[in-house]
């Protein structure tokens, strides 16, 4: 979300509620829809090898998921404040910056620069792992600044402790990859952990027809369903067993949507007290989901493959419960950036913060807990205004060199 966002969130939920409390996501089956807004080009499967992440010797490994730092270059003091006492308290093994990493505001390709170097400076000075996805917002200062997604993957991964990778090529979205943590014991993997780019949003028309009275963000493509599913097999088969993991993309499932309440229709409070023994759901929800008007079959694929236990979103910054979905825990981050748009009024800021997930290779799921953690929890100041600062300066270490000058 941007700045001007701050004070459209409640028309962001009517507009959800303009295709009724109970709308239904459109299917995939349309023989007039375009091949393209499925996704172009063909899936290949591609193991990632990745070997910088390993489990400790007592077999734990801790991730940590930022959500909508979502800010330019003059970032509010107290997101750089929450994400370094996060990381101080926690010492996660990896950071997720889970999408809206900035937004618009910035006017060259140095402002937009600077924005990510902002939100990556408090990993590289603790010399944390991190990676990142790509929401809707990240591609805000792009008419202005020049930089694209790819460009801007291409800046997060020169810098010293990023473990992303390019991405599978001819599908939709960038960076769409998989990071394989590796057993204490050795070089199999005990976990997996799925990076997707949930894109932008939704195109003006598919065979003549608008989005009105329909979410008009974007959805995961059917080409990238496919690379999860052909790679989560070809996982497998080397390794012998389903590889547990998590999945994080920025924008929801409608599977999240349905969650809350147990039900596509029924949205009364004893729809969601069902809902809450059904599925463990624990945390807030203070706006409506907004995931795509086309739902993915995403959720269909992980249930068919098995080694998904959780997919986790941001995108709706108020929101920040998560719940066990038929297997699969669902969830939030909420939002960390004090720069976009909160609660109304003087709680603005009380849902600032972030996602905390325990792994333990020795169980079954390995995934044993996750949970929030908020500004409040480290006494940061929660005061509904703006305490931008000047931008940190982007290192020139070597690594960097070719791509800041």
């Amino acid at each position: 979300m941007s700045h001007d966002e701050v004070n459209k969130s409640v028309s962001r939920r009517e507009f959800i509620k303009i295709g009724g409390a109970g709308a239904i996501a459109l299917t995939l089956g349309s023989a007039v829809m375009p091949v393209e807004w499925l996704g172009g080009g063909e899936a290949h499967a591609a193991p990632n090898d990745n070997t910088k992440l390993q489990f400790n010797q007592e077999g734990k490994f801790k991730i940590v998921q930022f959500n909508d730092t979502q800010d330019d270059e003059n970032i509010d003091r107290r997101t750089v404040e929450l994400m370094e006492k996060v990381l101080d308290s926690e010492k996660p093994d990896l950071v997720v910056l889970n999408g809206d990493n900035i937004t618009g505001g910035c006017d060259t390709a140095e402002e937009m620069k600077q924005a990510m170097n902002n939100v990556v400076q408090p990993m590289e000075q603790r010399g944390i792992q991190w990676a990142v996805t790509f929401g809707n917002h990240d591609e805000d200062s792009t008419p202005k600044g020049g930089l694209d997604e790819e460009e801007m993957l291409k800046f997060y991964m020169a810098y010293k402790h990023n473990v992303n990778e390019p991405g599978e090529r001819g599908i939709t979205g960038t960076g769409n990859s998989n990071l394989l943590i590796r057993s204490s014991k050795g070089s199999k993997p005990a976990f997996n952990v799925w990076l997707l780019d949930s894109g932008r949003y939704a195109p003006e028309t598919i065979a003549n027809q608008n989005f009105e009275g329909y979410p008009t963000w974007d959805w995961i493509r059917l080409d990238q369903v496919k690379w999860y599913y052909e790679t989560s097999k070809k996982l497998e088969e080397k390794n012998g067993s389903k590889v547990p993991s998590l999945m994080f993309i920025h924008i929801p499932l409608w599977e999240h949507r349905f969650m809350w309440y147990a039900s596509v229709d029924g949205r009364s409070e004893a729809d969601h007290a069902r809902a809450v023994a059904k599925h463990q759901i624990v945390g807030e929800r203070n706006e409506d989901e907004c995931p795509g008007p086309i739902n993915s079959g995403m959720f269909s694929a992980i249930l068919a493959r098995g080694d998904v236990k959780g997919v986790f979103c941001g995108h709706d910054h108020v929101n920040t419960y998560h719940g066990n979905y038929y297997g699969v825990l669902l969830g939030y981050a909420g939002s960390a950036g004090f720069g976009t748009y909160g609660l109304p009024g003087a709680d603005r800021n009380r849902l600032r913060g972030a996602r905390v997930f325990q792994l333990d290779e020795n169980t079954d799921n390995v995934l044993v807990d996750t949970h929030m953690v908020f500004a409040k929890d480290f006494g940061i100041d929660l005061t509904a205004n703006d305490q931008s600062t000047a931008p940190e300066p982007i290192p020139a270490n070597k690594k960097q060199e070719k791509i800041v000058k």
